[in-house]
């Protein structure tokens, strides 16, 4: 009877238990701090890519912008205040089902960790590793509406894109992904992918120094690690998390964003590495930096508090109902 015991305490705690531990609160939290955060700032994300894949060669088809501010405001003048939010519709889909995603995976994944005890610590090495398999099973899912999303940001105004085959201009988020599939293939959807795999790097780091600083916060109050935080505590721990991950691991987005560029022709992430080296020295690796770190530092507080704040909503709403519940069975 112990063995039989045995047996199935092994079996529920192998990876089917992890099914227990899904909530789905995460995946509806996650996508609304993502949207919200993607329609308040896009503009910058679409001025960080314009810079990312500017070789400094030379290239004529496109513009060319002095700076973050010279940018936005030759954008504007060109098509409007819409021409800032080219690439929206794909940035809002891929930005919100990544948070989605991410959150939902890696809260799945934290609380099997834990065996569903939310006052477990985990410790650096663990939340590492439950954020880098929740950030390679998200990339796989939604790398496609990143290359969608990068090429219509560079779909640059009238006359600058002449020079695009026919079946490289889009009309759309629906259009491009077709179109890629069509004239590309699978291999054309998952451009940048291996690049992209390095960047899981990025979500680990950053989901580890958060997870690290709110518990050593807690830690300092004597609270346990799962206690609730302010808004502004946790704008705080999302910022300084945001912009350590970004600034370490931003050169893999460069990559990335070359890769899935349409005017220009690489042979492989080895030799967008090549070629930067060559032609824009270590600097290149860091183009769009400013405009990197001014979009995603806010876009992560914005997403960040709307996903505690959901969070703990739901929290205290099932709470409610647990107290109910057990005052009616009294």
């Amino acid at each position: 009877m112990d063995n039989r015991a045995r047996s199935v305490g092994a079996a529920t705690s192998g990876p089917i238990s992890l099914l227990r531990h899904v909530k789905w609160e995460h995946l509806v939290a996650g996508m609304s701090g993502g949207v919200v955060a993607t329609l308040l700032l896009h503009p910058l994300d679409l001025v960080k890519i314009r810079f990312q894949v500017n070789e400094g060669m030379g290239l004529t088809t496109r513009p060319q912008y002095n700076g973050m501010i010279d940018a936005l405001k030759t954008i504007a003048r060109s098509n409007g205040f819409v021409g800032l939010y080219k690439g929206v519709t794909p940035n809002v889909w891929g930005t919100g089902a990544s948070w989605g995603l991410y959150f939902f995976f890696y809260n799945s994944i934290k609380t099997w960790m834990q065996d569903g005890n939310s006052k477990q610590a985990l410790g650096p090495s663990r939340h590492l590793l439950a954020a880098s398999e929740a950030g390679l099973v998200t990339l796989a899912l939604t790398n496609p509406i990143w290359v969608t999303k990068t090429r219509l940001c560079l779909q640059y105004e009238k006359g600058q894109s002449s020079s695009l085959p026919t079946g490289q201009y889009y009309r759309g988020m629906m259009d491009a992904l077709l179109k890629i599939y069509k004239l590309e293939g699978i291999r054309g959807l998952y451009k940048g992918f291996v690049p992209g795999v390095l960047g899981i790097s990025h979500g680990a780091l950053q989901f580890m120094t958060y997870e690290e600083m709110k518990n050593a916060f807690n830690a300092y109050r004597n609270c346990p690690v799962d206690t609730r935080l302010s808004s502004s505590e946790y704008i705080m721990f999302a910022a300084l998390s945001k912009t350590f991950a970004a600034t370490m691991t931003y050169p893999y987005q460069v990559l990335r964003s070359r890769l899935q560029d349409q005017h220009h022709k690489y042979g492989g992430t080895i030799d967008v590495i090549r070629q930067i080296v060559k032609y824009e020295g270590a600097k290149g690796f860091y183009k769009g930096l400013l405009p990197n770190l001014l979009r995603v530092t806010p876009a992560c507080c914005i997403t960040f508090v709307v996903y505690e704040s959901i969070i703990s909503f739901c929290t205290k709403r099932q709470e409610q109902l647990k107290d109910k519940t057990e005052g009616n069975c009294e």
